[in-house]
């Protein structure tokens, strides 16, 4: 396992303990999944109070936490090695992409059939927010339930740039 902190960012009516959080619970115990309430601003504050003395972050957010690990990765770029977002709410209201694009290495996992973060309006967003972005569109919903335990999380946290090469799903046709 690397040397960052890990984190894992849960949506906006999950917790750390939900199905994602359980999984990573299980299978890498060295993941952190701390809870969050509140309003975006709220649960960033808490954030940045778990992860103050970190100097290397490596983030995985689902839904609302890919959001979060976006809008923290803008805020302190510094400390974040790598973002893995899966299914990101960077369609909520509000969001904005930053003036410059972000050079962290970003691994955006999404369902073709997700309705409530939709890839033609999420990968825009990501597209204009990430230099050294890397997407996979799966045949997948917003919860990723299908794909989710199936991906090669071994790979994606130890070397991404490996899964990026020999995985890499097409983008086309969304």
């Amino acid at each position: 396992m690397p040397s960052a902190d890990i984190f894992f960012l849960h949506g906006l009516d999950s917790s750390g303990n939900g199905t994602k959080g359980k999984f990573f619970a299980n299978k890498f115990p060295l993941v952190l999944r701390p809870d969050f309430n509140g309003t975006l601003p709220e649960r960033l504050k808490q954030f940045r109070l778990l992860c103050q003395a970190s100097r290397s972050l490596i983030l995985i957010g689902s839904s609302f936490g890919g959001l979060m690990a976006t809008c923290y990765a803008i805020s302190r770029p510094q400390t974040v090695v790598r973002l893995i977002l899966l299914a990101p709410a960077l369609n909520f209201e509000g969001y904005c992409p930053p003036a410059e694009r972000l050079d962290i290495p970003t691994l955006l996992i999404i369902g073709k059939h997700d309705t409530v973060t939709p890839p033609s309006l999420v990968l825009p967003l990501a597209e204009a927010t990430f230099s050294n972005l890397h997407t996979r569109i799966e045949d997948d919903d917003h919860m990723l339930h299908n794909c989710f335990t199936n991906l090669d999380w071994q790979k994606i946290l130890q070397d991404p740039h490996e899964l990026y090469r020999s995985e890499q799903k097409d983008v086309q046709g969304i």
